[in-house]
């Protein structure tokens, strides 16, 4: 049977964020990645509430079942404290996790965190990013290269805390020893490219060593968003040989659950690490979704209706994107704060609200701070509001 002989975790808040929204957990055999979003910390709290849900009993039975059942009671409890509490109201987060069952690793996955896997040198992704952007590039609209630069990226489709019910990604694959699961939240991917990543993990002697890393090159390339990195290394079975026996005999073998979160607070903290022998040449079997897709055999008129559907979904998911994003424009003449996305859908639905209508006149700008802070970027909403405030103050750009 295969067991976890090496993990590491960290979070940071990142350079240009004031405070940290992302969560983690971390405790064998469960691993929890959640990136949260909401004004007034809400974010923060959303995470917490995601993560804490797994930090629980798991009860019985399927393991995909379970980490399901966990994420929609996550789910529940960050939607009710959003109506409880009018300072949370539309608070979300993302969440992917990982549960190790017997030889195999269930993936339970919504938002833009992502779930990689690592083995034999190669890196490949396990989740598909629930986001505006990815449905455009799926759909041939953007390319992958158009993707990654897109500024709209960060736009998500779905996830845990803004409606009751929620739609879930589950799956496992089939685990070996020596392979490595890596879980993240975007402010890791939207700064360090997946070729990178593949490398550090390649290079690096511990996964403790890998993760500092991965955070240091995140930073360094800007830093925009809160990074978690959350990774575990799988060993032992058949193919671990004396190496596993040994440790099986041992007290220490029982030993290596760490909480992960107290060693991320101070720093510190011991990592074991047991070097198993090399994987069999057998490839693993695919994974087994629990999503399925919807037939391509269909009649003309339910695809009529898919197109509706998927318009109506796209518009339900995007309100999680609004609470996450921002832009400045003008209204009747002034200089205006909206949060969301710019963009009308049919039927006289818009993607953004507005929030605060300053004092400065868009005739006030110059021809540069027009072109500037008109041109509908996407921002943070610090970001946004401190723009706004330096132009009421009279300090410009």
């Amino acid at each position: 049977m295969l067991r976890i002989v090496e993990e590491a975790a960290r979070t940071d808040t990142g350079r240009q964020r004031h405070a940290n929204e992302d969560s983690y957990y971390a405790r064998s055999p469960v691993y929890v990645v959640a990136d949260g979003m909401g004004g007034a910390q809400a974010g923060e709290v959303a995470s917490r509430i995601a993560a804490d849900a797994f930090d629980e009993d798991m009860g019985d039975g399927n393991p995909e079942e379970q980490l399901a059942e966990r994420a929609r009671e996550a789910n529940r409890r960050i939607f009710e404290r959003a109506r409880a509490d009018a300072s949370h109201s539309g608070m979300g987060t993302t969440l992917t996790g990982a549960l190790l069952a017997s030889d195999e690793v269930s993936i339970v996955h919504v938002g833009d965190s992502r779930a990689y896997l690592f083995r034999d040198g190669e890196l490949r992704r396990l989740t598909r990013d629930h986001s505006l952007v990815e449905e455009l590039r799926r759909r041939g609209q953007l390319t992958p290269e158009e993707a990654e630069e897109h500024p709209q990226r960060s736009v998500i489709t779905r996830a845990l805390g803004p409606e009751p019910d929620v739609e879930l990604d589950v799956h496992t694959h089939q685990a070996r020893s020596g392979d490595v699961f890596l879980l993240c939240s975007d402010g890791l991917t939207s700064m360090v490219r997946e070729e990178r990543l593949r490398e550090i993990l390649t290079d690096a002697e511990t996964l403790r060593a890998a993760l500092d890393r991965l955070v240091e090159e995140a930073n360094e390339a800007g830093g925009r968003d809160n990074i978690t990195v959350v990774a575990f290394r799988i060993g032992g079975g058949e193919q671990a040989g004396e190496a596993a026996g040994e440790a099986a005999a041992s007290p220490a073998a029982d030993e290596t659950v760490l909480d992960l979160r107290a060693a991320a607070a101070d720093g510190e903290g011991p990592v074991e690490q047991v070097r198993p022998a090399p994987p069999p040449p057998a490839p693993a079997p695919p994974a087994r979704e629990v999503a399925r897709r919807p037939k391509h055999r269909i009649r003309r008129a339910v695809i009529g209706l898919l197109v509706l559907a998927v318009l109506a979904g796209a518009t339900v998911g995007a309100v999680a994107g609004l609470h996450r994003v921002y832009f400045l424009g003008s209204d009747g003449g002034l200089v205006t704060l909206y949060r969301g996305v710019p963009y009308d859908l049919p039927l006289g639905i818009h993607l953004y609200q507005k929030r605060y209508v300053s004092s400065v006149p868009v005739q006030a700008l110059t021809p540069t701070e027009r072109r500037r802070l008109l041109d509908h970027q996407l921002r943070s909403k610090g970001d946004a509001a401190d723009l706004v405030r330096n132009l009421e103050r009279g300090k410009g750009l």
